[in-house]
């Protein structure tokens, strides 16, 4: 065992303890007071429910955090990464089937074990509070879809590092950034039209009073808007959403039928005005931008330590590879990752409160307030989250400072 292994043990025992810490810190606020300006998001009884909703949820999530440390641990420790580098092995000499093999082996497995804790999830707790309205062969055959879209596309991309690794040699990092951001692109301009249809039907906004509304405000406002979408996000559960996606002409605002059920007409408009917000603030270029260039960081940081033997042994791997390098760098990086995750959550929430103003300069506060009351009561939120896992975990503020900000 070489240095590198205890330091692997050192981050995810230290990750699970700062993550455990946070969700008790979290927990203990469950039965604060209800801030005033949230006191008629919850009738008492529907309070308890949402309290018992969190409670069930940070038990649960406890066992999963533990069982997956001790999963991971015990795959360090007792080999077996080795075992599946063997396996791999086994089937070829070709070091790119070899990796294919290897990462098939330990993502399909990963997921498999841990099934049955979403479908407890899913069936079981989210059953329980009213959420779910997905069906086992449904469950199943997102699994199946999930699957084959990770082989596609991850094995793609794979494929093609272990191309560029061969040919550059430690400036693969620069052809892979070069090839990851071309798709982050893509996906962002083209995943409605091509992700979302294998999971969801989405079927244009009917003509109507909702769609003059919102069509009269993009117009107010400058915003060109041709593409109105509703997808069925019901048949899986009950909580509301709305989002915007893609650029020039490849973009649409979807909302979800929950989102139309739940909310009345000028609330819905609200929240899309947020979602314009975003857009009109050039959020999602930023976030864009943001996404490539942590990408390049990150590629260029592992091509300095993926020809360090070292990396792969520290994971118990006797032979040195590429594909065992990158699961030792993957864990010995991701403090480094938590940095960057906390300043994206930090500027999202800022981004979150400019889109709020955006909101009510351009359209109105009350139905926006009025909207994220009834989607926090409709998802049975937590009122009262603890400051430090606000800080470390949430991408948007508070409800109540949310609030806060759009009564003034």
């Amino acid at each position: 065992m070489n240095n590198l292994f205890y330091i692997i043990i050192a981050i995810l025992v230290i990750q699970f303890l700062l993550e455990t810490v946070l969700d008790y810190l979290n927990a203990k606020h469950y039965g604060d007071p209800v801030p005033s300006e949230l006191d008629d998001v919850y009738k008492i009884e529907e309070y308890q429910k949402s309290q018992d909703y969190q409670k069930t949820n940070y038990r649960y999530g406890l066992i999963t955090s533990i069982f997956s440390l001790l999963l991971t641990l015990g795959f360090l420790i007792f080999g077996g990464f080795e075992w599946a580098d063997q396996v791999a092995r086994s089937f070829s000499d070709n070091q790119i089937v070899i990796t294919l093999i290897f990462f098939g082996i330990i993502t399909v497995g990963s997921d498999l074990v841990t099934t049955p804790f979403s479908y407890y999830q899913t069936f079981v707790i989210e059953e329980r509070f009213g959420f779910n309205k997905s069906t086992q062969k449904l469950f199943f055959t997102d699994k199946l879809k999930g699957w084959f879209m990770m082989a596609i596309l991850g094995g793609g991309v794979i494929s093609l590092a272990m191309i560029f690794y061969q040919w550059a040699g430690p400036k693969f990092w620069l052809y892979l950034w070069g090839l990851m951001t071309l798709i982050i692109v893509f996906m962002n301009l083209f995943y409605s039209k091509l992700i979302v249809p294998l999971f969801n039907k989405q079927t244009p906004l009917e003509e109507g009073s909702l769609k003059s509304k919102i069509e009269t405000y993009a117009h107010k406002v400058g915003f060109e808007l041709n593409n109105i979408f509703v997808i069925d996000g019901s048949k899986r559960s009950t909580k509301a959403n709305a989002y915007f996606s893609g650029f020039g002409k490849e973009k649409r605002v979807t909302l979800y039928d929950t989102l139309i059920k739940d909310l009345e007409e000028e609330e819905i408009v609200a929240v899309l005005a947020h979602e314009v917000g975003h857009y009109k603030r050039k959020h999602i270029v930023f976030n864009l931008a943001a996404s490539v260039l942590v990408l390049g960081f990150t590629l260029f940081i592992l091509s300095l330590f993926i020809n360090n033997p070292e990396v792969a042994t520290a994971i118990g791997v006797s032979q040195p590879s590429f594909h065992a390098a990158l699961i030792g760098f993957g864990i010995l990086y991701s403090p480094i990752s938590e940095l960057t995750s906390l300043l994206m959550n930090f500027l999202s929430r800022k981004f979150e409160y400019q889109a709020d103003d955006y909101a009510k300069n351009t359209f109105a506060s009350n139905p926006l307030i009025s909207a994220l009351k009834k989607l926090s009561k409709n998802n049975l939120s937590n009122l009262t989250p603890h400051p430090a896992y606000v800080f470390m975990h949430y991408s948007h503020p508070p409800l109540f400072r949310r609030i806060k900000n759009l009564m003034v």
